[in-house]
């Protein structure tokens, strides 16, 4: 069974709060999800504003290999004249060989939005489709708010699917606009949709204002729809769009359903998506998060360890994933060991390395460490552990000021950092005025970079503090997380001190180490 996947990022997404693309970036998302593999991108409405304008006539030149590209726009404005109608002449303009066109299929938003009469809205929707389908376009008819126009009044949502099939609309795709219908409801009436109208293929669209988006799709698909839309990681309108990642790892692996797609890259498209979009997937996010397939539990551990399939649903690798387990205070010798052997092979479970550095991850999250969310500063740990890590620098000093009274208006904070490497010294001062971290860190790449130029290529992407222990508020013992980049990695750093500045800088040093023991490597 196949079904087609419809990918709104590039239209329905740009809706989503703190969502902006520049012409570059639609053009890297339309190419990842052409990769992919997904049946149709929507691009867009190519006269909304300028950027749409200078993106479709850019993507003129693209020539997809698996995705047909859509263009997307409201019905006529003036049934007896679709083709003088500006929005449809800017649709044409653009080229593609789909339209997606939505119209008005709930009597409230007729009357009071439009403020037509509905026979009119009818006219439109008819003279638009057919308009557009004599051009040669497949017309996807978007029949906006239906699920709530059709529970108000079922027979007049029912008579605008009709004139969009009488005027050559090829797919009826069914909105839940608002995101307030159940999926029990959503099942039931796109069942009736697709009895009555069998000629075309039934289309699903729904938001999540419910949290029901994917269940919702899900359930459409399993009622007769076999066209999808959403977006690719679920931001959108308000609460946002179906997740459209989701609504695929569903449909492939656990419904039986063929959606075209390359599955085994499904978490890196995701992530690239997200990068672009500058928004984050939420680690727990289903399939492509990356504690999708993350084990913490002794006895979780031991279980996968032994048989895949007593923890865990999925082979990670099916979506591109990978299975992880976690360093915790919980984590006992079958935890730590699949991690270990990948520096050192040799040993085993019974190796008396393996109880000393258990003993030590203990210890150590005992005083506030926690490395299941710092990787890179457990892989450190590990190395030095077993005399494997041969540290790049060594730190002579630092020094943070704050300066007053604050200059134009801003507080000035200086760092000063002094490294040695060979035998060799460097010693650094910088400024900054978004605090004390800032300036450390900006003192301390300079100081590295200057032995190691490739630090430059590290940037310090999230930092979080949490007080971890308490007697009273100011002398509690901090944890403090470093997300550092470089290139194409990711990579958790972590410290802890009762000084924040010091459990910072702790966390940096390790994400400088961290760096140059990858590139040394």
């Amino acid at each position: 069974m196949r079904t087609e996947i419809f990918d709104s990022t590039l239209r329905d997404g740009t809706q989503g709060e703190g969502i902006s693309f520049s012409v570059q970036d639609k053009m890297s998302i339309v190419k990842l999800l052409d990769e992919f593999g997904v049946a149709y991108i929507e691009a867009g409405n190519p006269g909304s504003n300028p950027k749409d304008v200078e993106f479709f006539n850019v993507l003129k030149t693209y020539k997809p290999k698996n995705s047909k590209l859509v263009a997307f726009g409201s019905t006529a404005r003036n049934a007896d004249a679709v083709g003088e109608d500006k929005n449809i002449c800017d649709i044409l303009s653009a080229d593609t060989p789909a339209v997606a066109i939505f119209g008005k299929s709930w009597d409230l938003h007729v009357e009071k939005i439009l403020k037509i009469p509905l026979e009119e809205n009818l006219r439109l929707v008819k003279n638009t489709m057919s308009y557009l389908a004599s051009k040669g376009k497949e017309v996807i008819f978007d029949a906006e708010h239906f699920f709530d126009g059709y529970k108000k009044n079922r027979e007049y949502a029912l008579s605008v699917l009709k004139a969009a099939v009488d005027g050559g609309a090829q797919v009826l795709c069914l909105c839940d606009t608002n995101g307030g219908t159940m999926p029990h409801e959503i099942g039931e009436i796109t069942a009736k949709v697709c009895e009555m109208f069998p000629s075309v293929r039934v289309g699903i669209h729904c938001h999540d204002d419910t949290g029901c988006a994917v269940a919702s799709s899900l359930t459409a698909v399993v009622n007769g729809a076999c066209h999808v839309q959403g977006t690719f990681i679920g931001f959108g309108e308000r609460c946002g769009n179906a997740d459209l990642s989701t609504v695929i790892a569903d449909l492939s692996l656990k419904m039986g359903y063929d959606c075209g797609v390359d599955l085994t890259s499904l978490t890196s498209t995701g992530i690239k998506i997200a990068e672009i979009s500058n928004v984050r997937i939420r680690n727990n996010h289903p399939y492509i998060g990356k504690s999708a397939f993350a084990h913490k539990g002794g006895m979780h551990i031991d279980g996968v360890q032994k048989c895949r399939e007593s923890f865990e649903h999925i082979e990670p690798e099916q979506v591109g994933n990978e299975r992880k387990f976690l360093m915790s205070e919980v984590a006992g010798r079958g935890t730590v060991l699949p991690r270990i052997q990948k520096f050192a092979p040799h040993l085993t479970k019974q190796s008396p390395e393996i109880a000393d550095i258990t003993a030590a991850l203990k210890e150590a999250e005992h005083y506030g460490y926690q490395y299941e969310a710092a990787d890179a500063s457990f892989e450190l740990f590990v190395k030095k552990h077993l005399g494997l890590l041969k540290p790049h620098f060594n730190v002579l000093m630092y020094k943070v000021e704050d300066g007053y009274p604050a200059l134009d208006g801003k507080e000035q904070t200086y760092a000063i950092v002094k490294v040695e490497v060979d035998g060799k010294t460097e010693l650094t001062c910088a400024c900054s005025n978004n605090g004390p971290v800032d300036a450390l860190d900006s003192a301390f790449r300079k100081a590295i970079s200057v032995f190691y130029p490739c630090i430059e290529n590290v940037t310090l992407e999230d930092y979080k503090v949490r007080v971890i222990s308490s007697g009273t508020t100011t002398d509690s013992r901090v944890r403090v997380l470093v997300e550092s980049v470089s290139e194409d990695r990711r990579f958790t750093t972590v410290g802890v001190s009762c000084n924040i500045i010091e459990a910072s800088f702790k966390a940096l040093v390790d994400s400088f180490e961290y760096e140059l023991s990858i590139k040394e490597n």
